[in-house]
């Protein structure tokens, strides 16, 4: 069964999200809980959260045992991008745009 969470209007990038993401394809709850320990980036803490609120719905709303759980998909959607102006030379301004990011978990069981 599958169990979903996440994290709406994370203020990181989806690029950068993604770059950590992409690696806890496949992984149990615990090895990618352990790897997102050792990741120097910011961000793992968020996605930490995010895996570890998966894990709790499936043991408290679905009585799922979480050892036997991995995560089957995980994925960043863009978020809504802030608009903000930075002057420049001669009268010029030029945007910067702040993103955020949606930040979605899939866990499910492993077959016996």
């Amino acid at each position: 069964m599958e169990v979903r969470a996440s994290c709406q209007n994370m203020g990181a990038s989806p690029r950068k999200v993604r770059l950590i993401l992409d690696r806890l394809n496949g992984l149990s709850v615990d090895q990618a809980l352990a790897l997102l320990r050792y990741v120097q980036s910011p961000h793992a803490r968020t996605v930490s959260k995010v895996v570890l609120s998966a894990a709790s719905n499936a043991e408290n709303n679905f009585d799922l045992d979480v050892d036997n759980m991995f995560v089957k998909r995980a994925f960043a959607d863009d978020g809504p991008t802030q608009k903000r102006f930075r002057p420049r030379s001669r009268g010029r301004v030029s945007p910067i745009l702040k993103r955020s990011s949606h930040i979605t978990i899939i866990l499910d069981e492993r077959e016996a």
